[in-house]
C-alpha cells in the first residue's frame, strides 16, 4: 500500500518521485482553477501540494534520524504533529482567496481545492500513491464535469437592489407589489430617510428561483413616480 522508502536503492530518488507526483497532482487541480481566472491558480496549487509533500517527507526523516531513541530519552517524537500543522496552516491560504461582496461569497471552491491539494501532497509524501491518484482524479471530475450540471440545478438566486426616490406615501407598497408580481420574495430590507432632501433609499435583498430578474425589475421600478436612482447586482 505504501511506496518503498527507497527506489533502485536510492532514498533520494524515491523522494524525488514523491515530490514530482505531488507537484503534478497539485498542478492539475490548479490548472483548472487558472482557466477560470481564480487568484489561486496553477502555481499556487502546485506549490501547496509540493510543500505539503515536502513536510511529510521531513516528518518521516525525523523518525529515521531519531527513531532509535527510546522512551527514557529526553527526545520525544510525534511525526503526526507535522501533518496536523499542515492542515492548520492551509487554512490561512484558504481564507485569503475567499471574497465577500454584499450577500455574495466567492472563492469557496478555490479555498477547498487548496485544502485538497495539501492533502494530495501529504498522500504522496507518505507514499500513498494510489490514494493520491484516486483523489486527484475525483477532484478533477468534480471541478470540471460537475460544473456542467450547475445550469440544470434549480437553485435560489439572490438579488440586491438599491432604490432612491423622492419620499411619498405608498411608494414602498408599490415596490412590494412589483416584487410580488415577479414572484420575488423579500429576504431583507433596509431604508434610509433624508428629511432635508425628502428622499428615501431602500436596500432590498430579494430571492427568486431559477432565472435572473434584475433588468426586468429595474425597468418596472423606473416607471414609478419619484424614482431617480436604481442599482442592482
Amino acid at each position: 500500500m505504501f511506496f518503498a522508502d527507497s527506489l533502485f536503492g536510492s532514498m533520494e530518488l524515491a523522494i524525488l518521485v514523491k515530490l514530482i507526483l505531488a507537484a503534478l497532482a497539485g498542478g492539475a487541480v490548479g490548472l483548472e482553477r487558472e482557466k477560470h481566472g481564480r487568484p489561486a491558480g496553477l502555481r499556487t496549487h502546485l506549490l501547496v501540494a509540493l510543500g505539503a509533500c515536502l513536510m511529510m517527507v521531513i516528518s518521516e526523516a525525523f523518525m529515521v534520524k531519531y527513531g532509535a531513541y527510546d522512551a527514557e530519552s529526553t527526545v520525544r517524537l510525534d511525526p503526526s504533529r507535522v501533518a496536523a500543522q499542515i492542515v492548520t496552516g492551509i487554512g490561512f491560504l484558504g481564507a485569503g482567496v475567499i471574497i465577500k461582496e454584499g450577500i455574495s461569497v466567492r472563492g469557496l471552491t478555490t479555498a477547498a481545492s487548496l485544502w485538497l491539494v495539501a492533502g494530495l501532497g501529504m498522500s504522496f509524501g507518505m507514499g500513498l500513491f494510489a490514494a493520491g491518484v484516486m483523489a486527484t482524479v475525483l477532484a478533477l471530475i468534480s471541478l470540471i464535469f460537475l460544473k456542467k450540471l450547475e445550469p440544470v440545478i434549480n437553485k435560489d438566486r439572490y438579488l440586491e437592489m438599491n432604490i432612491s426616490a423622492q419620499n411619498r406615501e405608498g411608494l414602498q407598497d408599490e415596490l412590494e407589489q412589483i416584487f410580488s408580481e415577479h414572484r420575488m420574495r423579500i429576504s431583507n430590507v433596509r431604508s434610509h430617510l433624508d428629511l432635508q432632501q425628502a428622499e428615501i433609499t431602500f436596500d432590498y435583498v430579494l430571492t427568486q428561483h431559477h432565472k435572473r430578474m434584475g433588468r426586468a425589475l429595474s425597468e418596472r421600478v423606473a416607471k414609478l413616480e419619484g424614482v431617480h436612482k436604481i442599482r442592482y447586482h
